[in-house]
C-alpha cells in the first residue's frame, strides 16, 4: 500500500516525498481512511508506529478543503501532555501541510503568554496545545471554539497519568457538541476507555499492536551493577562501545543534573532536560541533542513521550522507571519506524523488583550482560538471595511524610485542582 491509495492529495503526498516517506505504517494505514471519512476514532500503538503522522495528515487533508479560521477561532484542536510533544506535533502540522495555505500555532507554558495571544488573534486551522496553557488562553479570551470542527487526544494515557483529566473535562466543556473526535494512545486501559465513553461516538477501533509490546528491532540488555558504580560502567560503556548520540533516563530532577555534570567533567558533551528546566534551556538543549552538537541527552520520563529522534542509536536506563510501563515508552526513543536500536539498563541491587515488574509486563527476561571490572550486586527480590530487612525507622521516631507526586511537565502545564464547593 502507498500514501497515495490512500485518498491524501497531491501537496501532501509531495511533503511525503520530500520527507522520505513512501509506505504508511500499519496505525497511519488503518487511521487515515476513517478519519477522512469523518469517523469518531480510537486507535492504539505502540511507541515508534507513527501515530502523529496517523491523525495529522488526514486532518490536513480535511482542514484544507474547508473554511479558513476566523479571527481567535480554532478549527482543529490537538491536546498533547507534555511542551515537548507539542512542539514535535507543530512541527509534523508544518511539514506535512507545507503548500496547502492553512496556518497552525503551538501553546504551552513556561514561556510567556502575551506572544501566544497575539498569534490567536489571527485564528488557527490547527492548534496543538498542553491543557493547562490552553486553559488560561481560553480565560483571558484569546482562542474561543465556535468553529471548532475536530478534537484530538495525543498519549491520551499519558495526559490521564499526569493528571490532566479535569483540565480536559473542563475544556471539553467549552467545545461545540458536535466535533469529530479522535483519541490515540499508546494503550487502551480502563481509564482510558472510561475517558472515552464521554469523548467519541460509536468509534472505529483500532489496535495495531499488543499492549505494552516493544518494538522488535531494540536490542534490550541489562547489566546488574552495583549503585554506587553505575556513574563510571555508565562511562565505561560509553567509551568502550564509541556510542555516539545516547538518550540516558533518571528518575528523578536532581539526578538528571549530577549525573549531567560528572559526565561534563568527564569531557563528555551532556545537557539535561527535566521539568524544573526552563523552557528555552529544555528547547536549547533537545535541538543541540537533535542535531548531535550535544552527544548525551539526560532525562527524566519528561522525554519518554513525545520526542522523535530520527535513527536514535542508544537508550541507557540509568536507572529504571517506578512503573513497568514507562520502561516501554522509554526504550520507544530508539528503534523508530523500522529502525534498530539499543535499550540498556543499569540495574541495582535495589531495583531487582522493579525489574522483575518490566518483564512480567513485557512477558520476556531481558539478557543479563557483564562489564569486566564491574561486580553484581545481591538482587532483592530474585531467586536464592535474600529479602532485605525494610528500612530503618527516623532516628526521632517520627513517621516519614510521602513524598508528593509532581508534574514531570512543570511549569504552567500543570493540571488544575478540581474546584470544591464552599463551605
Amino acid at each position: 500500500m502507498s500514501f497515495s491509495s490512500l485518498g491524501l492529495s497531491a501537496p501532501i503526498l509531495a511533503a511525503l516525498e520530500k520527507s522520505g516517506y513512501t509506505q504508511p505504517t500499519p496505525i497511519q494505514a488503518q487511521a487515515i481512511p476513517a478519519i477522512l471519512e469523518g469517523e469518531d476514532v480510537m486507535a492504539a500503538a505502540q511507541t515508534g508506529t507513527g501515530k502523529t503522522a496517523g491523525f495529522t495528515l488526514p486532518l490536513l487533508e480535511r482542514l484544507h478543503q474547508g473554511t479558513t479560521a476566523r479571527s481567535n477561532q480554532v478549527r482543529a484542536l490537538i491536546l498533547t501532555p507534555t511542551r515537548e510533544l507539542a512542539a514535535q506535533v507543530s512541527e509534523s502540522v508544518s511539514t506535512y501541510g507545507q503548500g496547502l495555505g492553512l496556518k497552525s500555532t503551538v501553546v504551552f507554558g513556561g514561556v510567556k503568554i502575551n506572544p501566544q495571544m497575539m498569534k490567536l488573534r489571527a485564528g488557527a486551522d490547527i492548534l496543538v496545545a498542553t491543557p493547562g496553557r490552553l486553559l488560561d488562553l481560553y480565560q483571558q479570551n484569546a482562542v474561543r471554539f465556535d468553529q471548532l470542527e475536530v478534537l484530538i487526544l495525543d498519549e491520551a494515557d499519558r495526559m490521564l497519568d499526569m493528571g490532566f483529566i479535569h483540565d480536559i473535562k473542563r475544556i471539553l466543556k467549552v467545545l461545540p457538541k458536535k466535533r469529530q473526535n479522535l483519541l490515540f494512545s499508546a494503550t487502551f486501559s480502563q481509564e482510558i476507555r472510561s475517558l472515552a465513553r464521554g469523548l467519541v461516538h460509536n468509534p472505529v477501533e483500532i489496535s495495531v499492536s499488543p499492549r505494552n509490546t516493544t518494538a522488535e528491532k531494540v536490542e534490550q540488555s541489562v547489566y546488574l551493577v552495583e549503585k554506587k558504580q553505575k556513574p563510571a560502567l555508565l562511562v565505561h560503556l560509553l567509551v568502550e562501545n564509541n556510542w555516539g548520540q545516547t538518550l540516558i533516563f533518571t528518575k528523578t530532577k536532581h539526578g538528571a543534573n549530577k549525573l549531567t555534570r560528572y559526565l561534563e567533567e568527564g569531557g563528555f558533551k551532556a545537557a539535561a532536560i527535566h521539568g524544573n528546566k526552563s523552557q528555552a534551556a529544555r528547547t536549547k538543549a533537545l535541538a543541540g541533542f537533535k542535531d548531535k552538537r550535544i552527544q548525551l541527552l539526560v532525562a527524566t520520563d519528561i522525554a519518554a513521550r513525545g520526542l522523535d529522534i530520527d535513527l536514535l542509536p542508544q537508550v541507557v536506563n540509568y536507572e529504571l522507571p517506578n512503573v513497568a510501563e514507562d520502561y516501554v515508552h522509554r526504550i520507544g526513543r530508539t528503534g523508530r519506524a523500522g529502525a534498530s536500536g539499543q535499550a540498556i539498563s543499569l540495574v541495582a541491587g535495589d531495583e531487582g523488583k522493579l525489574l522483575k515488574a518490566i518483564e512480567k509486563l513485557i512477558k520476556q527476561e531481558i539478557p543479563r550482560q557483564q562489564a569486566e571490572g564491574f561486580k553484581p550486586p545481591v538482587m532483592e527480590d530474585q531467586p536464592g538471595n535474600p529479602r532485605p530487612s525494610g528500612k530503618k525507622p527516623p532516628a526521632n521516631g517520627k513517621k516519614r511524610r510521602p513524598a508528593r507526586r509532581r508534574n514531570p511537565a512543570g511549569g504552567n502545564d500543570k493540571p488544575r485542582a478540581a474546584a470544591t464547593a464552599k463551605s
